[in-house]
């Protein structure tokens, strides 16, 4: 483990003013994508939609890395220059998605576990070779009557844990992502409780395991309302909400916060500081024709521009018009 480097490419992908690009959809998820702009879900077609994406002028202005999925980060630009390789050239640190998903938790009903520790240590070595140098792996927290469970939460931040030492062994630095779903109709302070709960374990599993906290980087959900809440809470109740929880529980040894936006739309998720890119309207602009290659390049520009502003402060609601 090299633990200057893993700060260095930690720090990189956190930098001001930019964000991460997550393009790690699986199989099944970008199928149901492509089926909503009636798009068949073929390899090339996938591959298309990616290229778009990372050769959209300016990109690497406002994206630091890109999460790949295990396909992706084996396909080619319509150059023959793989994507690992392309995106490093332009300054977005290619990364790569290494959990198997969320699987029902034996005994908890409601709540979920996330798979694919088992051959982690060498498929991280494989990925490495092919140009990854960060990885992601997601655990999933529901909120809803009696849950989570302390076991839920403990068991997904004992895997988070196991993964990012995992990853740090071998040069890669680990995206820790415990995700408290915004489904549900809880309300603002319940999901503050949760995430409070939820980092406060993660972190002391993380301490644990010996992971460096400067080699790694954090990507929390926003402290928000559930999405079926009678009264959500406003934009800036949110913003206060999480701000409080990072302070309150994530070291300041962390170099940065890269927010998932957990189902918000994604001019909420900017005006909520998301540093998540959200890839749906790029892929409606473009809808596979090879017409409209450049308006879904425009289209991404713009959402990766707009959120980031919204990283150092400077985004406000009427840009969504301005910017267009």
């Amino acid at each position: 483990m090299n633990p200057s480097e893993l700060a260095r490419v930690a720090g990189a992908m956190v930098a001001k003013g930019r964000g991460i690009l997550a393009a790690d959809e699986s199989s099944g998820t970008i199928k149901k994508r492509f089926d909503g702009v009636k798009l068949e879900s073929t390899e090339e077609h996938r591959r298309t939609y990616r290229e778009m994406l990372f050769t959209a002028q300016g990109a690497a202005d406002s994206v630091s890395g890109v999460i790949l999925y295990d396909e992706t980060i084996r396909q080619k630009t319509r150059d023959g220059v793989p994507f690992p390789q392309y995106l490093a050239k332009q300054g977005m640190i290619p990364g790569i998605k290494v959990d198997l998903g969320a699987k029902p938790l034996a005994g908890f009903p409601g709540e979920t576990i996330t798979e694919g520790l088992d051959g982690l240590r060498e498929r991280l070595i494989e990925y490495r070779a092919l140009g990854a140098r960060f990885a992601k792996w997601r655990a999933v927290i529901d909120i809803a009557e009696a849950i989570p469970t302390a076991f839920a939460v403990a068991a997904n931040a004992h895997a988070l844990a196991r993964y990012a030492a995992l990853c740090q062994e071998n040069d890669i630095v680990p995206i820790v992502e415990p995700e408290v779903l915004m489904d549900g109709g809880h309300s603002i302070e319940r999901c503050q409780q949760v995430t409070e709960e939820v980092l406060e374990r993660v972190f002391a599993e993380l301490f644990t395991h010996r992971v460096t906290l400067e080699g790694m980087v954090l990507k929390p959900n926003m402290v928000i309302s559930g999405k079926k809440a009678a009264n959500r809470a406003r934009p800036e109740a949110v913003a206060e909400a999480t701000v409080r929880v990072l302070k309150r529980h994530v070291p300041p040894a962390v170099p940065g916060i890269a927010f998932l936006s957990g189902g918000q739309s994604p001019a909420e998720a900017t005006l909520h500081l998301s540093l998540m890119n959200q890839m749906g309207p790029a892929l409606k602009a473009w809808g596979g024709a090879a017409a409209n290659f450049g308006a879904g390049q425009k289209e991404f520009a713009r959402r990766a521009k707009l959120n980031g502003l919204a990283t150092i402060g400077r985004y406000a609601a009427e840009m969504e018009s301005q910017a267009a």
